[in-house]
């Protein structure tokens, strides 16, 4: 009878139904909109939330890290690697004359900082170069072909992903093993790579208080970032971003509840004296509140069905768009939008429809069937 009740005003229904359908897009879509930037600053801070960055401090008497200085690091540093680094800048030269202004990175363990998306990453780089993509493009560079630094010619072994990690793999860059920086007296910069980003901030603490005096007569020595604490600031910026565009998406299905309430009002005043019948035939009231109850958990669940299909092809576009993986919403991060906008949409469907029942149940059946 509920079923058949809806079908009596096709155009009434179908205006409530898709009410609860534009909210259920509208909550689903901006939930998954603040997953997709979320996943999107993880990529992008990439293993920089595992990465302790050590530099000269303001109050070092060398222009740089020492030798001394990352031994000591070692010896206190037990499961973390310590990867020092020696900077410069140079200009490369293709074939045809073309030159491109790049970065120079001398480091050892090149493969604790770097991934590679053709050749490899060596553990121990003694010889040969990395060159970013980038680079490679400019100058029309293949794998195995020289590049010229300080006078020397480096096979290229590989070429480096795009941001990847502290520093690295972005625009111009060469890789080269630390003995062609050998002129430069003092390390640039330490990477320590911690097993997580929990580790990572305990190792930043451990080598602040090594290094650098605490208290009144504080001395920075040594510059030391850990990037776990950005990343926990973003994630909690993003999840009050999230909650709040849920809010926004939320009225959107109270105003359709509303539409709702008045739908299944007008339905109940124009069904009194049928409702009034069915009361004098012996139906009883908790058969009729279970009958207008039943009309509005079937638009509930019939909006929210249409809108979870539609927010799916949503999802797809905006993690495409936003985290360039529009797959990510077939997992728990956009599906869990999906499923709690079907939920809100059948819960307000069924409270809005709680009034209408109940006026409608405890209508005296004499009233009902003289109106």
């Amino acid at each position: 009878m509920a079923w058949r009740n809806l079908g009596r005003n096709r155009i009434r229904t179908g205006l409530a139904t898709l009410g609860i359908i534009i909210g259920v897009i509208a909550i689903a879509s901006l939930g998954m909109a603040g997953a997709a930037l979320q996943q999107q600053a993880q990529s992008n801070l990439g293993s920089l939330t595992n990465e302790v960055a050590v530099s000269s401090g303001q109050d070092s008497t060398q222009d740089g890290i020492t030798t001394d200085q990352v031994e000591q690091m070692r010896d206190i540093i037990a499961d973390a690697e310590v990867v020092p680094q020696k900077t410069n800048q140079t200009t490369l030269k293709s074939r045809d004359g073309q030159e491109v202004f790049v970065s120079v990175v001398g480091v050892t363990k090149a493969s604790a900082l770097y991934d590679t998306t053709v050749g490899k990453a060596p553990t121990r780089l003694q010889n040969g170069a990395l060159v970013s993509v980038e680079t490679a493009r400019e100058l029309g560079l293949e794998l195995g072909d020289p590049v010229e630094y300080d006078g020397s010619l480096y096979r290229i072994r590989g070429f480096l992903v795009a941001e990847d990690g502290f520093g690295g793999g972005g625009g111009n860059e060469l890789v080269l093993p630390l003995s062609a920086l050998s002129e430069q007296e003092y390390y640039d910069s330490v990477t320590v790579v911690a097993a997580s980003g929990e580790a990572a901030t305990t190792v930043a603490d451990i080598l602040e208080a090594d290094f650098n005096e605490q208290g009144r007569d504080s001395e920075e020595i040594l510059s030391i970032r850990s990037f776990a604490s950005t990343q926990d600031s973003i994630n909690s910026f993003l999840n009050t971003l999230n909650l709040a565009l849920l809010g926004i998406g939320s009225i959107s299905l109270i105003v359709a509840s509303v539409a709702i309430l008045n739908v299944m009002l007008m339905s109940t005043i124009e069904r009194r004296g049928e409702i009034g019948v069915l009361r004098a035939v012996g139906i009883r009231r908790s058969e009729v509140l279970r009958m207008i109850l039943a009309e509005a958990i079937f638009l509930g669940l019939i909006g929210g069905i249409a809108g979870a299909i539609a927010s799916l092809g949503a999802g797809y576009i905006l993690f495409q768009v936003l985290a360039s993986d529009g797959m990510l919403v077939f997992t728990w991060a956009g599906l869990q939008h999906l499923l709690s906008g079907f939920a809100f949409a059948v819960f307000a469907s069924t409270l809005s429809g709680v009034y209408p029942a109940w006026k409608a149940a405890n209508d005296p059946p004499v009233k009902a069937l003289r109106g």
